[in-house]
């Protein structure tokens, strides 16, 4: 395996942190590393990166520990942190040069090629680019020396949405070419389109480690029931089903189960408009949340 975490915790207090951490990553596998902000994503990848020491448990990039042997672990990665760091004064195109003496000359066709993509620039001071820009710049120099191993960490922040589907595309072609990427995002529907597999992160534990298809399948069919008055629509809801979301008139219905019962119930009330959707993935993966902070 590329990428292994085992029992890995790091505790800052009032339940800030990872804790008991452990999944793999495969050579040649997209892993989705998804939750929200403050769930401890970053936290996890910056000891893959051996900028911190963990509390307990043990972190390893292809057999090799990633504190202890952190400058041979980066000749092996491409990474993109969560927030991008620049030297005072520097411009885009020094910056790119300077990763190139800490890692060596970078192909030169493909970082041509990386530039064209990310339609970038790269010769004005980093100071005046935008959020956008700098993020670009950020992930030409992860992807210019063909790295083996990518840790991703909100990779398409501040991206427009035709550099996000560039970024997906680019994923993609990494992934047919057997790189290991692991992408750590809040989005899910970026994780859907890259990942073969995701792991859930809350409250810095791991809550699930499914293959993408697995929670496609956990998705159910959504009834949107609209009432002609507030007291029937609550008649309504003393059969027993609860509400995904509900309105002043209307009301969204997860059915899981027998559809025969719920049929039954609509056909006790009076409907005056029905719906039906299949689940969002973002809200599959928020029952893993239960409606609680991260």
């Amino acid at each position: 395996m590329d990428i292994e975490l085992r029992a890995l915790t790091k505790r800052y207090g009032e339940g800030k942190g990872v804790f008991d951490l452990s999944f793999s990553v495969d050579a040649g596998e997209a892993f989705g590393f998804i939750g929200p902000n403050g769930a401890g994503k970053t936290t996890a990848i910056r000891h893959l990166m051996g900028f911190l020491n963990p509390d307990s448990g043990s972190c390893s990039i292809r057999g090799l520990d990633c504190r202890h042997q952190a400058a041979r672990v980066h000749e092996l990665l491409g990474y993109v942190p969560g927030e991008m760091a620049f030297f005072d004064g520097i411009r885009g195109e020094e910056h790119l040069k300077l990763c190139e003496r800490l890692r060596g000359p970078a192909p030169a066709p493909r970082k041509a090629s990386l530039l064209e993509r990310f339609e970038l620039d790269p010769t004005g001071p980093v100071r005046r680019m935008s959020k956008g820009m700098k993020q670009k710049l950020g992930l030409v120099a992860a992807f210019m020396h063909d790295p083996q191993i990518y840790l991703l960490d909100e990779p398409t922040s501040g991206l427009d949405p035709l550099m996000q589907q560039r970024f997906v595309d680019l994923v993609q072609e990494e992934k047919r070419r057997g790189k290991t990427l692991l992408i750590s995002s809040h989005s899910f529907e970026e994780i859907e389109k890259t990942c073969g597999r995701v792991g859930i992160l809350r409250r810095g534990e791991l809550v699930a480690d499914q293959h993408i298809h697995q929670l496609r399948q956990a998705r159910r069919r959504v009834y949107s029931l609209t009432f002609p008055d507030e007291q029937r629509l609550h008649a309504f809801l003393e059969e027993g089903y609860a509400p995904l979301h509900q309105s002043s008139l209307s009301v969204d219905i997860a059915v899981v189960g027998p559809l025969a019962p719920f049929l039954a119930a609509l056909a006790r009330h009076q409907v005056a408009g029905l719906e039906v959707r299949t689940q969002r993935l973002e809200e599959v993966f928020m029952q893993f949340y239960g409606g609680a902070q991260p």
